[in-house]
């Protein structure tokens, strides 16, 4: 998705959470620069040094990195400054500048030019997919129901299934109401989020509402407080409140694999503060920061994670978070017609 769209999707989720306003308003808009840098010449060099500054001083998640893979972003600046001169074309510098925030492993990081989006997908590429097109039409059949951004269906062991595949298609209050009130007598439901990319948070949040009766702390955020890879505030609670509306009270699975990012990963991270959810698959993407944006001097835009959303616990979530219990499809069972996530979700349901 563009940076634009992106961020307008997180608009309404900054509004609830002021501190996030606060630290990230411009997030929002994605239209004009929220860094202030020292002013640097419209030249190869010039924008090489105004790249890793803004980095440096806004990015948020350097400690974590450090400490998770050994990130430096003093050496990333040896690196990559010996091979940027001021004889190099704009696609030179492009390569350049997106393999040098290729370094942070982060899928939210991205450099917006006229012929190009430089970005990092190995958070998904290298993993296995434990998701299948196929499957999902099988297992769906031709006789689902849609609600908004919903396909749902009951199968034959009475257990509810929900298909969410992407959290920009909204959902409304209406649309949850029907869904669930159609699968009221299913003795359990699954919620595949499975190559979910994210989107908006406010369906995500929407969606998790249904699974409280009160309000539930689920996570806390942070935000940068200065320019020092340090600087951060106290965390502050974030806490879900539960839907006006219909609400499910019996056991839930919610069905994860390494495409389950951004917002999709933080409904993941919500629901497993649940006590009746048990998360089924593989570990999600992660993703977990809330994006800021700025300028190079010859215009190009860069996208970053500015604001750490933590678990429960406190935990970190931007690599994502691990299943309550592992599967994964095989040559075998898709031979089969058979997803081994689906099933074990199923058993966990029926038991």
């Amino acid at each position: 998705m563009t940076g634009l769209s992106f961020a307008i999707q997180h608009l309404s989720f900054a509004i609830r959470h002021l501190s996030v306003v606060i630290c990230c308003l411009s997030v929002s808009m994605m239209l004009t620069s929220c860094v202030d840098t020292d002013e640097k010449p419209d030249t190869p060099t010039g924008n090489f040094e105004a790249l890793w500054q803004i980095i440096d001083e806004h990015y948020c998640f350097f400690d974590y990195k450090q400490q998770e893979y050994g990130l430096d972003w003093n050496d990333v600046y040896n690196k990559y400054k010996v091979r940027v001169s001021d004889n190099l074309n704009s696609l030179q510098l492009f390569e350049i500048l997106t393999d040098m925030l290729g370094e942070l492993r982060d899928g939210h990081v991205n450099l917006y030019t006229s012929h190009d989006v430089g970005r990092y997908w190995t958070w998904h590429e290298a993993f296995p997919k434990n998701f299948s097109d196929t499957l999902s039409r099988h297992y769906l059949g031709t006789d689902y129901k849609i609600a908004g951004g919903i396909k749902y269906k009951v199968l034959d062991d009475n257990i509810g299934y929900m298909r969410y595949e992407s959290f920009a298609q909204n959902i409304g209050e209406g649309n949850l109401d029907d869904a669930l009130l159609y699968m009221a007598l299913c003795q359990g439901l699954i919620i595949d989020i499975r190559n979910n990319g994210g989107g908006d948070l406010t369906n995500a949040e929407r969606l998790a509402g249904r699974f409280v009766d009160e309000e539930t702390l689920v996570g806390y955020i942070v935000h940068k407080t200065g320019s020092g890879h340090g600087d951060f505030s106290s965390p502050e609670e974030r806490r879900l409140s539960p839907s006006s509306n219909i609400r499910w009270h019996k056991p839930v699975c919610v069905l994860t694999n390494r495409s389950v990012y951004s917002a999709a990963n933080d409904f993941a991270v919500i629901m497993h503060a649940l006590p009746n959810v048990t998360i089924v698959g593989d570990h999600t993407g992660g993703g977990s920061g809330l994006p800021m944006s700025s300028s190079l001097p010859n215009g190009w835009n860069v996208r970053f994670s500015a604001c750490p959303i933590l678990d429960k616990d406190m935990q970190q979530t931007e690599f994502g978070i691990a299943p309550d219990v592992y599967a994964a499809l095989s040559d075998e069972s898709t031979a089969q017609n058979s997803d081994p996530i689906i099933e074990t979700a199923r058993k966990i349901l029926t038991k």
